[in-house]
C-alpha cells in the first residue's frame, strides 16, 4: 500500500484503487475495514520515521487517501526531474550537461522497479511506465555521450543494453556509430546484419528506414561519420509524435554526423550570455543559416501511425492550406482529441505545397506555456537556426522574418494557451500560412476555425482496435463497443484502454469491458493502464477561471447525457439566464458540448463522458459535503418538477415530443438521480422524484427501472416514518410483481401494503390494496374470495377514481367468470368513465377493448382474458 501511495504521492488514490492494488479481483468481504487498519498502521510507522510530520503525512481525503510528501525526498521525482532537465539541456545542445544529468538520473536506479515488493495493476503500470522512462534516460545518455566523442568508452555498455533490449534498434544505432567510429567497420555492419536477422524471424519485418541508411553509410565509408560535430542533431523516432507521452530515442539521429532537424523549441538564454555579444540582425555573422536540400516534411515530426478517419476535417484543412496566400487555421478541440495528430497529417500530406513545413510545440514535454521569447525561439531552431539567439522579441521576430522571407511557409503551433504567444511569431509571417491547435480559441486571435470533437463511433472502435492490436473484426464486436463508449471515444482514453490489453497486465477484452463500466473506478482503471492518463485530460481545466471551474465541478453532479437550462439553473442555485451564460462560457472552454437543435426542444448541452467522471471526481475533493448536498437537493427537485409537469394532465408535447417518448429518453438520467439521491439520504427528494415517474413506468412497463426505483423509494418512505408512502409503493410493487407473475410476493406485498394503510388511516391505499388482493384470489380460482374484498374499494370511489375504477375492473372480471356478460359490461361501462374522468388514455383503451370485445361474439383472443391493461392471462370461462 505504501508503494502505491507513494508512486501516486501528493495525489488522491481511491479506497477503490488501493483495494485493488492489494486484493485484485477477489478483495475480501471486509476489505474496506481491513484497509482502515492497514491505514492506521502505515500512520505509525510513519510518525516512527517522523515524530513531527509523520502522522500528518497520510491524510484522509474523499474518495481515499494522500500521501503528502516533499518532492525533493523521493528518488521517483528527482529522477523524472533530472531526465527532464538531461532533455531540456539536449535540446540546447550542451551535451555536457545533458550526459551528466542523465547519468545522475541512471544512478537513482538499483534494479527493477518495485521487482522486491508485490504489486498489483496500477504499480504493474507505473513499473512499465518507468522502465520505459529509464530507457529513454539511458538513450539520451548515450547519445550526449557519442556527440562527445566518447564512443570506445561506450561500445562495452551499448553491448550489454542491445543483448538486454534486442529489439530497440535506436541502440543498436548508436552501437553502430560508436564502433564505426573506433575503427571496426565489420563489427558494426554485423551489428546490423544480427538485428535485421532478428527482426525478419521474428516479427518478419525490416529494419526502419533510418537504421537502413546508416548501414548504407558505413557501408560505403561515409567519412561525415567518423567525427561528432558541434552541429549534431537528432529526429523523432516513428511512431513517437509530440504530444504521445511517450519519451523517444533517435534511430535517424547519428550523433554528431549532421545538421539538427528536429530539435524542439528552447530558450538559449543561458547559452546567448556565455557566448557574448550576438550580433546584430541582418548582419553577416548573425544571418541565419537555414539548411537546403532536404526534404520539407524532414522537418516535421512523423505521422501518428494510429491516426484513424477525420475525412471530413482533412478535407476541409486541405481545401484551406492549399489555397493560395497567407492564412490563419485555427484547430481546437478539448485535451486528447487528437488535435495534434490531425495538423500533423494534414501537415504530411500538404507538404509539397511549402518550402519547409515547420512543427513548434508551445508546451514541451507537459510543462508550462512559452512565451513570445520561446516561441520565436522554437520557430528559429525548426529552421535550423544554431548558436546564441538575442533576447529581445522584437530582434527574434526580425530574424524569423529575414529567415522566412521568399519562402512558402506552413507554420504549426502546436499547443498554444493565448494570443501574446503567437502574435509577435504571426506578424513576422503575414504572407504564410499557420496552422494552430488550441484547446479553445485564444481571444485576439482571428481565423478559419475547425473544431474537432470525438471521432464516430466507427472510427473510435477501429482506433481501439489498431492502439490494442487487435484484428479488424474485433472493432464491429459488443465488447470493443462497450469500451469505446466507456472511454466517451476520446482518443487519449481509447490509448489507454488499449494499453491495459497490451501491457503487463494483459486483460482479456471482455475484462476490460467489464471494468470500465463502473464509473466511480473507471479513471483509475485508464490510469493504472497508462500512468499520465489522468494529468492529461486535467489538462482541459488549465486556463480556466475560478467561476467556471466550480460550475464545471458542480455540474459533474448532472447524470449522463443532456440537460437542460433549468438542471444547470438548479444545480448552480442560480435562474435560468445565469446559467445559460454559464453553459457558454464552459462550451467556448471546450468543457461542455452543445447539443444540435431540435424543434420544441430548448437549448441542451452535455459534459463529455471523461470529463464529467473527472467532475464529478473534483466535486468530491474541492467542494464541502454539505453544499454537493444542497446541489443534489435542487437537481432532484429541478427533475421532479419536470416529471410532474409533464404527467396525465401536463402538455401534448414536451421539448418537441410525446411525454412518453420525452420520459423514456430521459429514464437512465432519472434513475441515476434517484440512486444519487437515495446515496445521499435525500429522503424525501427521492421519494418525490420516484413518485412522479411511477405513472410513465407503469405505462411503459418498465419492469426492472419501476422495481429498482421504487425499492430505493420505499427505502426512502421507510426512513421518513411516513406510512401512506410505504402503503402506496408496496401496493404498487404488488401490482409489478403480480404481473410478472410472481404471485407469493405479490401478495405478501399486498399484505405488506394493507397493514401499513391500516395504521396510516390510508383509506384510499388500502381499497387498492384490496383489489389487489382480490386479483390475486380470481387468479387462484377462489372467486368469492375475490368478492368479498371488492366491496371497500366501492366505498371510497367516490374519493378517488382510480380506486373505483380498479374495484369495477376486479367485478367485471368476476362477472365474466360466472357468464354474466351484461352485468360485466355495465362494470366495463363504469370503467370507462372513470377513466375518462382521469385522463388516462391506457384505462379508457382497455375499457374500451373489454366492452367490444363483449358486443362481439367471442373474446379477441379466445381462451386469454386481459386483465389489466396490455396483461393477459388464460382463462376458465369466457
Amino acid at each position: 500500500m505504501l508503494a502505491t501511495l507513494l508512486v501516486r504521492a501528493n495525489e488522491i488514490v481511491s479506497v477503490d484503487g488501493l483495494i485493488d492494488e492489494l486484493w485484485g479481483e477477489n478483495p475480501p468481504r471486509t476489505a474496506t475495514t481491513t484497509l482502515q487498519v492497514y491505514v492506521s498502521q502505515l500512520r505509525k510507522l510513519l510518525h516512527e520515521a517522523d515524530a513531527e510530520f509523520g502522522r500528518d503525512a497520510l491524510v484522509t481525503r474523499p474518495p481515499g487517501y494522500e500521501l503528502r510528501i516533499d518532492p525533493a525526498q523521493l528518488d521517483l521525482t528527482v529522477f523524472e526531474e533530472l531526465h527532464g532537465r538531461g532533455r531540456e539541456v539536449m535540446e540546447q545542445q550542451d551535451y555536457r550537461a545533458a550526459a551528466d544529468l542523465q547519468r545522475q538520473a541512471l544512478g537513482l536506479w538499483r534494479g527493477p522497479l518495485l521487482s522486491d515488493t508485490p504489486h498489483g495493476p496500477l504499480l504493474d503500470a507505473t513499473a512499465v511506465r518507468l522502465a520505459e522512462v529509464r530507457t529513454a534516460a539511458l538513450e539520451q545518455c548515450i547519445r550526449a555521450e557519442l556527440h562527445l566523442g566518447r564512443h570506445r568508452e561506450l561500445i562495452g555498455e551499448l553491448q550489454s543494453v542491445v543483448a538486454e533490449l534486442p529489439l530497440r534498434e535506436e541502440f543498436h544505432a548508436h552501437l553502430m556509430v560508436a564502433l564505426y567510429r573506433s575503427g571496426r567497420q565489420a563489427d558494426a555492419l554485423q551489428v546490423f546484419g544480427r538485428l535485421r536477422r532478428g527482426l525478419v524471424d521474428e516479427l518478419a519485418i525490416e529494419p526502419g528506414r533510418s537504421l537502413q541508411a546508416l548501414h548504407q553509410r558505413i557501408l560505403v565509408g561515409d567519412p561525415s561519420l567518423l567525427k561528432p560535430t558541434a552541429r549534431a542533431g537528432h529526429a523523432t523516432a516513428p511512431g513517437h509524435a509530440p504530444g504521445s507521452g511517450h519519451a523517444s530515442g533517435s534511430v535517424g539521429h547519428v550523433p554528431g554526423a549532421g545538421p539538427d532537424a528536429g530539435s524542439g523549441p528552447a530558450r538559449a538564454v543561458g547559452a546567448a550570455r556565455a557566448a557574448g555579444p550576438v550580433s546584430a540582425p541582418g548582419s553577416a555573422a548573425s544571418r541565419p543559416q537555414v539548411p537546403s536540400g532536404g526534404s520539407a516534411v524532414a522537418q516535421l515530426p512523423p505521422v501518428d501511425e494510429l491516426f484513424t478517419g477525420r475525412d471530413e476535417e482533412l478535407a476541409a484543412l486541405r481545401d484551406v492550406l492549399g489555397a493560395p496566400g497567407g492564412r490563419l487555421v485555427i484547430v481546437t478541440g478539448t485535451a486528447g482529441v487528437g488535435k495534434t495528430a490531425l495538423a500533423l497529417t494534414v501537415a504530411h500530406r500538404t507538404g509539397d505545397l511549402f518550402d519547409v513545413p515547420v512543427f513548434v510545440r508551445l508546451r514541451p514535454d507537459g510543462r508550462g506555456p512559452l512565451d513570445a521569447v520561446g516561441v520565436l525561439t522554437g520557430v528559429l531552431r525548426r529552421y535550423g537556426v544554431r548558436g546564441p539567439l538575442p533576447e529581445r522579441v522584437d530582434e527574434l521576430r526580425d530574424m524569423v522574418a529575414e529567415s522566412t522571407d521568399g519562402r512558402r511557409v506552413l507554420l504549426v503551433l502546436d499547443d498554444v494557451a493565448d494570443a501574446e504567444q503567437v502574435r509577435p511569431v504571426l506578424s513576422a509571417v503575414p504572407d504564410s500560412t499557420v496552422l494552430v491547435t488550441c484547446r479553445r480559441v485564444p481571444d485576439g486571435l482571428a481565423g478559419r476555425v475547425v473544431r474537432l470533437d470525438v471521432p464516430t463511433a466507427r472510427e473510435a472502435r477501429r482506433l481501439f482496435a489498431a492502439a490494442a492490436g487487435q484484428p479488424a473484426d474485433v472493432a464491429e464486436g459488443a465488447e470493443c463497443a462497450g469500451v469505446v463508449e466507456s472511454c466517451g471515444r476520446l482518443p487519449l482514453a481509447l490509448r489507454a484502454a488499449a494499453d491495459a490489453l497490451t501491457g503487463r497486465s494483459r486483460l482479456p477484452l471482455g475484462g476490460l469491458a467489464a471494468r470500465l463500466r463502473d464509473e466511480r473506478t473507471r479513471l483509475a482503471e485508464l490510469e493504472a493502464a497508462s500512468p499520465g492518463f489522468r494529468a492529461r485530460l486535467c489538462a482541459a481545466l488549465d486556463g480556466v477561471g475560478a467561476a467556471e471551474l466550480r460550475a464545471f465541478r458542480l455540474f459533474g453532479l448532472l447524470p449522463a447525457g443532456p440537460f437542460a437550462p433549468d438542471a444547470a439553473a438548479a444545480v448552480l442555485d442560480t435562474d435560468v439566464a445565469t446559467a445559460r451564460a454559464t453553459t457558454d462560457s464552459l462550451v467556448r472552454a471546450r468543457l461542455l458540448c452543445a447539443e444540435l437543435p431540435s424543434a420544441g426542444r430548448p437549448d441542451h448541452h452535455h459534459l463529455p463522458e471523461l470529463l464529467r467522471l473527472l467532475a464529478r471526481e473534483r466535486l468530491g475533493a474541492e467542494e464541502e459535503p454539505e453544499a454537493v448536498r444542497a446541489a443534489l437537493a435542487r437537481l432532484c427537485g429541478a427533475f421532479a418538477r419536470a416529471v410532474e409537469e409533464a404527467g396525465p394532465s401536463g402538455p401534448a408535447t414536451v421539448d418537441g415530443a410525446h411525454p412518453l417518448e420525452w420520459f423514456r429518453l430521459r429514464l437512465p438520467a432519472l434513475m441515476a438521480v434517484v440512486r444519487q439521491a437515495h446515496t445521499a439520504r435525500l429522503w424525501a427528494q427521492c421519494l418525490r422524484l420516484v413518485d412522479g415517474m411511477t405513472g410513465f413506468l407503469e405505462v411503459l412497463g418498465a419492469w426492472e427501472e419501476r422495481d429498482a426505483c421504487q425499492g430505493l423509494a420505499l427505502e426512502a418512505a421507510q426512513h421518513l416514518g411516513d406510512l401512506a408512502a410505504q402503503a402506496r409503493l408496496l401496493r404498487s410493487l404488488g401490482d409489478l410483481a403480480w404481473q410478472r407473475r410472481r404471485l407469493d410476493t405479490a401478495g405478501e406485498l399486498y399484505e405488506r401494503a394493507l397493514m401499513a394503510a391500516d395504521v396510516a388511516g390510508a383509506e384510499i391505499e388500502r381499497c387498492r390494496a384490496l383489489t389487489g388482493l382480490a386479483g390475486l384470489r380470481l387468479d387462484a380460482g377462489a372467486t368469492d374470495a375475490a368478492a368479498a374484498l371488492v366491496p371497500p374499494a366501492l366505498d371510497c370511489a367516490a374519493q378517488d377514481a382510480r380506486t373505483g375504477f380498479e374495484a369495477h375492473r376486479v367485478l367485471g372480471l368476476l362477472a365474466l367468470e360466472s357468464g354474466e356478460r351484461t352485468v360485466a359490461q355495465g362494470h366495463f361501462t363504469t370503467c370507462l368513465t372513470y377513466a375518462a374522468s382521469l385522463a388516462d388514455a391506457r384505462l379508457e383503451s382497455y375499457a374500451r377493448r373489454r366492452l367490444d370485445g363483449l358486443d362481439s361474439e367471442g373474446p379477441p383472443r379466445p381462451g386469454w382474458s386481459e386483465v389489466q391493461p396490455g396483461v393477459w392471462r388464460l382463462c376458465t370461462a369466457a
